[in-house]
């Protein structure tokens, strides 16, 4: 998100839902890799434009986008933690204060918020040495839990959607601990450092009024963290993961990569990965649930006399007969050459629309033709076209 998604589509930030929607297809059809096959630059043009679509043509995501800017993304465009960035905000902006800042909703751990947002998990907290737990005299869990879920999208053609396709992709995330094997600490005791070894709260009521550090226990010694990850048992890793999408996905879909997602704190399993599927609109092909539709272009005299005319579909090419007298807008189906249904039911099928096309350039022949052909109307073309 180095680039600002108005400046992508080339809209003011003022800009209506039709005016991103107009600016969006102009964009599409211009660098759609079936209009520029090969070409990469215009490939990563058309990634860019139809992520820029995705947030814009989203109200609650562009209204958290002109919040936040590129932080919005990075909150996953949830509103349970946009308030909580929100307080955060507010807070660090009145100088902070234990007592003024109010917990994330329903129980939303602002600590795992802001070191999303700031880097790094557990241990330290987020930037500049904020610790959101002591700050809401909350204790830190101590033992393992399950790693959060994690959603990344794909762009895909229409093509990749009916056909289904493999994509590679290098996922960011917070793996486990290589030093410490997850579990968070050095394998050393020392200094308990949530207490600074005097066993007791830094912090009058912090843990309940109990009176005793809960790290510790009120010894307070305790396992010295881990210097790697600072305790919290996960580092951020990169890695590469082959993904099947199925055949049928459409814009919103999800597929499920079970224990790909973060990886737990304390050694705790790791969640799931998700990829989230966005279908590019074709330049040609429309698309309406399971069925596909393309205005298929007829001549004068196919229109007129029939003829058998080769038409293209995802499947590969196929020879439909155009019946004699057929008028523009006459819709033929081609049964289960559509989208493949993902619940295993039929597939969609494929509607062709004709357009009877005139010749540009007539000729002194065709003219001729022409005034021929318009003595073979019987009646007026327009009789029933009232208001």
């Amino acid at each position: 998100m180095a680039d600002d998604y108005y400046q992508i589509l080339g809209v003011d930030r003022g800009a209506s839902a039709e005016d991103v929607k107009k600016a969006y297809r102009k964009l599409a059809r211009k660098y759609h890799p079936d209009v520029n096959p090969g070409n990469k630059a215009s490939e990563e043009k058309f990634k860019q434009v139809s992520s820029a679509f995705e947030v814009l043509s989203d109200a609650k995501k562009r209204k958290l986008y002109d919040e936040f800017g590129p932080d919005a993304e990075k909150i996953g465009f949830d509103e349970k933690k946009a308030e909580a960035y929100r307080a955060y905000k507010s807070a660090a902006a009145s100088g902070g204060g234990a007592g003024g800042m109010p917990f994330g909703a329903e129980g939303f751990d602002l600590g795992d918020l802001f070191s999303d947002l700031f880097g790094g998990r557990g241990g330290g907290g987020g930037a500049g040495g904020f610790d959101a737990a002591d700050m809401f005299g909350r204790r830190r869990a101590s033992g393992p839990e399950r790693g959060e879920d994690l959603t990344a999208r794909v762009q895909l053609t229409l093509n990749e959607a009916v056909a289904g396709t493999e994509r590679t992709l290098s996922i960011s995330r917070p793996g486990r601990c290589s030093a410490c094997s997850g579990r968070g600490d050095s394998g050393r005791m020392g200094t308990c450092p949530t207490c600074n070894g005097t066993g007791r709260p830094r912090r009058a009521g912090l843990f309940g009024g109990s009176g005793v550090c809960p790290n510790c226990q009120g010894t307070g010694r305790a396992m010295e963290p881990c210097p790697q990850c600072g305790g919290s048992g996960i580092k951020e890793e990169t890695t590469r993961l082959t993904v099947k999408i199925p055949a049928g996905v459409q814009t919103g879909s999800k597929v499920r990569l079970s224990g790909q997602g973060a990886a737990g704190p304390r050694g705790g399993p790791p969640g799931d990965l998700y990829i989230e599927t966005e279908v590019a609109e074709h330049p040609l092909v429309r698309r309406e649930g399971d069925d596909l539709h393309i205005d298929l272009p007829v001549t004068v005299p196919e229109a007129i006399l029939g003829a058998d005319v080769r038409v293209p579909t995802f499947q590969g090419e196929v020879t439909v007969k155009v019946p004699a007298g057929s008028q523009s807008g006459r819709r033929m189906r081609l049964k289960g050459r559509g989208v493949p249904s993902l619940k295993g039911g039929a597939p969609g099928d494929f509607y062709l629309h004709l357009q009877v096309k005139v010749p540009e350039d007539a000729s002194a022949e065709a003219r001729a033709a022409a005034e021929t052909l318009s003595r073979a109307y019987r009646d007026d073309v327009r009789r029933e076209l009232t208001l």
